[in-house]
């Protein structure tokens, strides 16, 4: 069955969205870089060429790969799924993805994973703060399944944080989140819908 959203309704979700999760995720990462400035944190482009490539490789891999994995739960599991009515939403929906990738990112790859990295080692900071990341959309009220999909969303932007070339950086990882967000979200429904397979 699909739920179908319009502007109203992704306005108020995203507003609740914005002020409980975005927002201190912001605030908490503004304030380690003020303070400090580190490294660690992946605010510079670091490799650009190789971050590049892989964000957007990975955001056309993981767009399909989540997209076709949405399609999946739905049939087999959920039985529902909320697809924007309109190319309207689709627009509102997309631009929020933008802001919702960078901010976890931010938080959970470059906060928690390099911080952790930074005091105890690539592979503890890996092992800590991917888990973090799958567990805390358990908090936002996700079904079981649909956490348990974000860890192939969140262990390879993991790996590519600790291993691709050069400093620690954000891009690639926020550019690859992006395409796997919309993918499983909004865009991604929307298109399925569109070619008729929801």
């Amino acid at each position: 069955m699909l739920v179908r959203t319009r502007i109203s309704d992704s306005l108020t979700w995203m507003r609740l969205d914005a002020g409980v999760r975005l927002l201190p995720f912001g605030l908490v990462v503004a304030a380690v870089w003020l303070a400090a400035r580190p490294r660690w944190l992946g605010f510079t482009a670091g490799d650009a060429r190789a971050q590049l490539a892989f964000g957007v490789g990975g955001a056309v891999v993981m767009f399909a790969a989540t997209s076709f994995g949405q399609l999946w739960i739905t049939r087999r599991v959920r039985g529902t799924v909320k697809v924007p009515a309109d190319a309207d939403d689709v627009v509102l929906q997309t631009g929020y993805y933008v802001v919702n990738a960078a901010a976890e990112e931010a938080f959970f790859r470059g906060l928690l994973q390099g911080g952790l990295t930074a005091l105890a080692g690539p592979a503890v900071g890996l092992l800590l703060a991917t888990p973090a990341y799958v567990l805390y959309h358990r908090l936002g009220g996700w079904r079981w399944t649909d956490v348990l999909a974000t860890a192939l969303v969140g262990l390879p932007l993991g790996l590519a944080f600790w291993l691709l070339p050069g400093p620690p950086s954000l891009l690639g990882v926020t550019i690859a989140h992006f395409g796997a967000t919309c993918g499983f979200l909004g865009p991604g429904p929307w298109l399925l819908r569109r070619l008729n397979l929801l």
